[in-house]
């Protein structure tokens, strides 16, 4: 797990050494397991059609940025049942509920050109809308597009809550196809995926609230953060025992972190992530509802002992772009 991150020097200074390349920059995606991709190998498909934000013209899809509940699920405060004892071992715990808003989110889970796997996190945000990160849908290093990309709505313990719900992603709008500056390519690290299932009608989807970074940044310990990173959770651990499927295969939710920062306009926050944990949600509440607050993606680390020196995240405007919000 990356730990709460150590800067005791300005945020300010390790920017600048990451953009002059002095410290490392670590995409935050991760491998899938073997269990994971028996339960999905089964969907044959041709590849997703892949359009550039730039190159996209007038938007094809829809979205207001307003989160939505299904009449017939209920909503919990809390990402796990009230019976349940959760052991506070490190900042995250299990997202063990199947009920709103935890429901939008989901394990995104790709394969390459080479036919490698891996997984990010993604979140609805529409009927058939799964926001990500860009390094989820296209290879960094390489800068080839993946070749299949499934969305797994509410997967808990290696589990869906029907697999008729699994989708297949059709469509992918992105933000950069990782070819400019790091500042350009980590601003634009972002993907909305349209699937071939209505799955927001059943599990809902969430919003988004482009708000000032002074305002996110004033408000401490006031996001919570979800995504499937791939050292949670430990099962050696007591009380997790039950979540026998694995690491990467239930959710981590952390309460109570922040945005710590923003320069030239990233984001920096402290929220504990790590590989698989990319496209995750960080998320707030306005006037009780749950919205999308910024996107986790990354992090900077010492080049040299690859120690996680301060997490990063993308800002959501580009949404409000995206859909030509009003």
């Amino acid at each position: 797990m990356t730990k709460k991150p150590i800067y005791k020097q300005p945020l300010a200074l390790f920017f600048a050494l990451f953009i002059v390349g002095m410290l490392g920059f670590t995409t935050l995606g991760g491998w899938v397991s073997v269990q994971a991709k028996e339960q999905t190998q089964t969907q044959e498909s041709t590849p997703p059609k892949f359009t550039k934000f730039t190159e996209a013209g007038q938007s094809q899809l829809s979205g207001n940025g307003k989160p939505f509940k299904p009449s017939g699920l209920n909503q919990s405060e809390k990402p796990y049942p009230k019976d349940r004892a959760i052991i506070d071992w490190d900042d995250r715990i299990p997202m063990i509920s199947r009920e709103y808003p935890w429901s939008t989110i989901g394990r995104v889970q790709g394969t390459t050109t080479d036919a490698k796997s891996y997984h990010c996190t993604g979140t609805l945000i529409g009927e058939n809308l799964v926001l990500t990160n860009s390094h989820c849908v296209i290879d960094p290093k390489t800068h080839q597009l993946s070749k299949k990309i499934l969305f797994l709505p509410n997967l808990i313990n290696g589990d869906v809550p029907s697999k008729n719900d699994i989708a297949l992603v059709e469509e992918v709008t992105y933000g950069t196809d990782f070819t400019n500056d790091n500042i350009t390519d980590q601003i634009n690290d972002w993907a909305v995926m349209k699937i071939n299932k209505p799955l927001g009608r059943k599990y809902g989807y969430l919003g988004w609230d482009s708000l000032p970074s002074s305002t996110l940044i004033k408000n401490k310990k006031k996001f919570f953060f979800v995504g499937y990173s791939g050292d949670f959770p430990n099962t050696d651990k007591k009380g997790y025992e039950f979540l026998s499927a694995g690491r990467g295969m239930t959710a981590g939710f952390q309460e109570g972190c922040s945005i710590v920062g923003e320069e030239k306009e990233v984001l920096f926050h402290d929220c504990d992530t790590t590989g698989g944990s990319s496209g995750g949600p960080i998320i707030g509440l306005v006037g009780g509802e749950p919205y999308i607050m910024a996107l986790n993606n990354a992090e900077i680390t010492d080049a040299a002992t690859n120690q996680g020196i301060i997490n990063m995240a993308v800002k959501i405007d580009f949404l409000d772009r995206l859909f030509a919000k009003n």
